[in-house]
């Protein structure tokens, strides 16, 4: 029997829940309740087009020429979008997670990230997946600075939403007071702005239509244990999307640019500490410290 290229697979399961994580980039390749996709999957022996389910870190998104100071030292990383020339989504996307308990319901992965010419930094990377009938999906990530340099750290994760149907035809409610405005290679232009009279502003629920959206929000509305809420609903099915304060920003791509049969077929809500280009910017960049720990945790309900 082949061997998968996304390594080991691991399934956990609650209720009418079932996941899989790869052992690459110990990422979330499928979601579903009742059998039905909850997050747009790939194929195990395929490499996950557009970051579908991926870990982003130490830093979500764009680093602009992949150049960014720290402690008045300028570091190179390598340009990973050759296109618009940035280095995009961290460092540990295709990397091999080691699995270090794996129960029916719960998962735990484990990466240590070397320093390397660009990112001279040692992270020790825990991961947990846990499903619950009740509340779906929970993530929580957390990063230790195992080396003995304050590191800049910033940390996301890329899952589509789907409900099966195109999100055109889809009501969605974005929690965001505040978006960030992008040039054309998607780097932030000045600070976020009030959504309030643009096409951004989905506070309330409202059909998509065909919008395209690929912007960070801020400024994020929470429910009491302070919580930020993305909904989709259409087709007769809904999900929902949250993420804890330890995020202040939520990137939402309207997945434009995937492969056919993907495309506008979910919604990418994307849970970060940091904005784009915060490497650069130092925009709520976490200076993690040596010994020093850092965690946030989001998920996934459907119903």
């Amino acid at each position: 029997m082949s061997e998968q290229i996304t390594g080991s697979q691991y399934e956990i399961t609650a209720g009418a829940y079932r996941a899989v994580v790869t052992e690459s980039g110990a990422a979330l390749r499928e979601l579903a309740w009742q059998e039905r996709p909850v997050i747009l999957s790939h194929g195990a022996d395929e490499p996950a087009p557009a970051a579908l389910g991926q870990l982003l870190i130490p830093w979500p998104n764009r680093v602009d020429h992949g150049r960014y100071t720290h402690d008045g030292q300028t570091y190179q990383l390598d340009i990973s979008e050759p296109e618009l020339d940035c280095a995009i989504h961290g460092l540990v996307r295709w990397a091999p997670w080691t699995a270090v308990e794996h129960k029916p319901d719960r998962l735990r992965l484990v990466h240590r990230l070397l320093g390397s010419a660009g990112y001279p930094f040692r992270l020790d990377l825990d991961v947990e997946y846990t499903l619950a009938a009740d509340t779906g999906l929970t993530v929580r990530v957390t990063a230790r600075n195992s080396g003995a340099r304050t590191a800049p750290y910033a940390h996301g994760m890329h899952p589509y939403i789907t409900v099966g149907e195109p999100i055109d035809d889809c009501e969605v409610t974005i929690p965001g007071d505040r978006y960030l405005p992008v040039n054309d290679r998607m780097i932030p232009e000045g600070p976020a702005q009030d959504v309030t009279g643009t096409p951004y502003d989905r506070r309330k629920p409202d059909l998509l239509g065909a919008q395209q959206i690929d912007n960070a929000y801020t400024g994020l509305h929470r429910d009491e244990a302070g919580r930020a809420w993305v909904r989709l609903r259409g087709g007769g099915r809904a999900v929902s999307f949250w993420q804890d304060d330890a995020q202040p920003w939520l990137e939402i791509y309207t997945a434009d640019a995937l492969p056919e049969g993907l495309r506008r077929r979910g919604l990418g809500v994307e849970p970060m500490t940091a904005p784009p280009n915060a490497l650069a910017s130092g925009i709520d960049l976490i200076h993690l410290e040596p010994g020093h720990t850092t965690t946030g945790s989001w998920g996934i309900i459907a119903g």
